[in-house]
């Protein structure tokens, strides 16, 4: 039996699967609030408890850079030790692999049915290269997967942590109101669900909407607003959000020449999915010096399946018990 974990700062989502005839079945599952417990432990414990299971392999994707398969998660007061949650699971530390949260969704990419994707941007398709995935949820994640000359192998970043480059005026000015707030203006503090409530206030300070207090996620409300209409303020900040998010997932295919495709992965995508299609993210991945021609090459994806992390985390734990292992 294999455990499978999607660990954010906001939900874990917990799995258990099967391997029949080198597939993946998905026996059970449960979605966790994340900070109503003191760590994975306590998560995993109560998920066991509720389903009685054997495991015998297990892998969890966590946001954080993992060392010596540890995690200290990055919007998480939690430590996360391999070696530990085998002891707790009673099997061999070598069946318990940790993952950056966007290794785990770029594994998941390899198992997805064309139903779990939506290309949004056509380019040219080039599916023996290297591409890359960007996700904005709580945080921003970034990942890539490489092209060794036979299969796409998985590599985990921290981009997101990377400083903010502002493309425009409105922009730059977008910087120096958030630089006056923070010690640091990442491309997380815009790209993540936090931002949207940062661009709404920069656009128009004193225009207040529900959910705009320390308890809340505004998120919700402005995307909601901005895809109805309903309010100018919120369009706007949508507008500005996308045309961040498109920049910032042109730098990143830059920087690791993904002509095999963009993957727009993360809770946020399938909720502003509208705009996402409407070509305005397209055209920020390509408006580049020099490169305009390579990126509108460049297939662009939306990964509707939201469980592609736990997905791709079930996947590295199959692995551990049986190669070959794909799908569902």
């Amino acid at each position: 039996m294999i455990l499978a974990g999607d660990v954010g700062g906001t939900k874990s989502n917990l799995g258990l699967f099967d391997l029949r005839q080198g597939k993946l079945v998905r026996l059970a599952y449960k979605h966790y609030t994340s900070h109503e417990y003191a760590g994975l432990h306590e998560v995993a414990q109560d998920f066991l408890r509720e389903n009685g299971a054997k495991v015998t392999a297990a892998s969890f994707g966590i946001a954080g850079p993992v060392e010596n398969n540890t995690v200290r998660a990055t919007n998480l007061p939690w430590v996360v030790d391999g070696a530990e949650m085998a002891k707790f699971l009673g099997i061999d530390p070598t069946r318990v692999r940790l993952l950056n949260d966007l290794e785990a969704a770029a594994y998941g990419i390899r198992v997805m049915e064309p139903s779990d994707l939506e290309v949004i941007y056509p380019g040219t398709p080039s599916p023996e290269a290297t591409q890359v995935v960007i996700a904005a949820g709580t945080g921003l994640g970034e990942g890539i997967l490489f092209w060794n000359g036979k299969e796409h192998i998985p590599v985990a970043t921290e981009g997101g942590h990377a400083d903010f480059s502002p493309g425009t005026d409105q922009q730059a000015n977008l910087w120096k109101f958030l630089k006056k707030r923070n010690e640091f203006v990442s491309s997380e503090t815009i790209l993540s669900g936090r931002g949207f409530q940062n661009i709404h206030e920069f656009l128009s300070p004193y225009e207040k909407h529900p959910g705009f207090d320390p308890t809340t996620d505004p998120a919700p409300e402005i995307t909601r607003r901005a895809l109805a209409g309903e309010c100018p303020v919120c369009v706007a900040t949508l507008n500005l959000w996308i045309e961040i998010y498109g920049s910032e997932a042109g730098n990143f295919a830059l920087r690791a020449l993904a002509r095999g495709g963009i993957y727009v992965a993360g809770g946020i995508a399938v909720k502003v999915l509208p705009k996402l299609k409407d070509g305005r993210f397209a055209a920020a991945v390509r408006h580049k010096e020099k490169l305009e021609d390579f990126l509108s090459t460049i297939p662009i994806t939306v990964v509707l399946n939201q469980d592609c992390p736990l997905m791709g985390a079930a996947f590295v734990a199959a692995q551990m018990t049986k190669d070959g292992a794909t799908g569902r």
